[in-house]
């Protein structure tokens, strides 16, 4: 019997110690036979057993030999176990849940599939964190397009191979293009996904919209990667689709700090400025300055025009306007007795 447990207790202790090594080469670095062994408190001939045994088991752990050398956690044919901890387990099951009523099409069923798998095999105390967050959250339906799950996984390695992409485009106006562009990367504004890339024809670099591109797969071949645009690319994206897709550009500073404007303004409604002394400006765009005029007094908040001066000309009708509204109705409530 003393002998069964011991002999227990060294598998049992092996186990351990195999799922910490497993948690410290899932970390995406370079570890070196003696870290590895210093972390795990035993010596490197250990290390390297285990390592031996975690691809008995279908780890792809690659080594590199020499004083410079160590081990990293590679991708492997086969999917093996996760370790995950408390806060990561929660958050992949939140984001899966999300998955299943996003904007990503195809996927819907899946993530359903594998939110079940994982809850299944979550301690108690997580399924309660995680069963209380799909309690009390609602996901109303959305009615904007969607895009396909394979066609961002095609566009999202050709931005990480640096492969050209081919595709038709359709524009706001119903208008058709072949398209040949370099890919950098893709933005997500929460209700719509953007490719940001350089286009070959146009000599120029250019935001689409992922629902209007139609692609033409396999990808075409390899570019050398350009500087990337000031900000990176969500900022380009932003600035593109917040103002230069609308054919009506403004700047108006508000007598408010930025946060306060900045809590009623989305990433593809305009972008806004701290200013530092207590004012901000909004930079926007609009299909026509009327529909522009009307949302900038939505909040409430002292401004003024910086530019273009016609939309000052559609402030000034509107405030004739709701100045002659405002008196018909004194007029009215008057006659009424009111």
């Amino acid at each position: 019997m003393s002998a069964t447990a011991g002999t227990l207790g060294v598998v049992m202790e092996t186990s351990a110690r195999l799922l910490r090594l497993l948690g410290l080469l899932q970390v995406p670095r370079d570890w070196t036979g003696p870290t590895l062994a210093e972390r795990l408190d035993v010596d490197v001939r250990t290390v390297r057993r285990d390592v031996d045994k975690l691809r008995t088991l279908g780890y792809p752990v690659h080594s590199t030999p020499g004083s410079t050398g160590g081990y990293r956690l590679g991708a492997g044919a086969a999917l093996p176990p996760l370790l995950l901890d408390d806060d990561e387990a929660v958050a992949v099951a939140v984001g899966l849940r999300t998955a299943a009523g996003g904007t990503v099409s195809g996927i819907e069923e899946t993530s359903v599939r594998a939110l079940a798998k994982l809850e299944q095999v979550l301690p108690n105390r997580l399924r309660r964190r995680v069963a209380a967050l799909g309690t009390a959250t609602a996901t109303l339906p959305g009615r904007g397009p969607t895009v396909d799950a394979d066609d961002l996984a095609a566009l999202a390695a050709a931005c990480r191979d640096h492969e050209c992409v081919r595709f038709d485009y359709v524009a706001g106006d119903g208008g058709e293009t072949r398209r040949i562009v370099e890919p950098e990367g893709l933005v997500h504004t929460g209700r719509r996904w953007y490719l940001v890339a350089w286009d070959t024809g146009r000599d120029d670099r250019r935001t689409f919209r992922v629902d209007r591109m139609r692609l033409k797969l396999p990808a075409g071949p390899r570019f050398a990667p350009r500087d990337p645009p000031e900000g990176g690319v969500a900022a380009f994206a932003q600035r593109g689709i917040s103002s230069g897709a609308y054919p009506y550009r403004a700047r108006i500073v508000f007598a408010a700090p930025a946060e306060r404007i900045a809590e009623h303004v989305t990433p593809a409604s305009g972008i806004v400025t701290d200013l530092g002394d207590g004012r901000c400006e909004l930079a926007a765009g609009a299909w026509t300055l009327e529909s522009l005029a009307v949302w900038i007094n939505f909040f409430d908040v002292d401004f003024h025009v910086v530019e273009p001066q016609e939309l000052v000309e559609h402030l000034d009708a509107l405030a004739a306007r709701l100045t002659r509204a405002a008196q018909a109705s004194r007029e009215a409530c008057a006659a009424d007795g009111r």
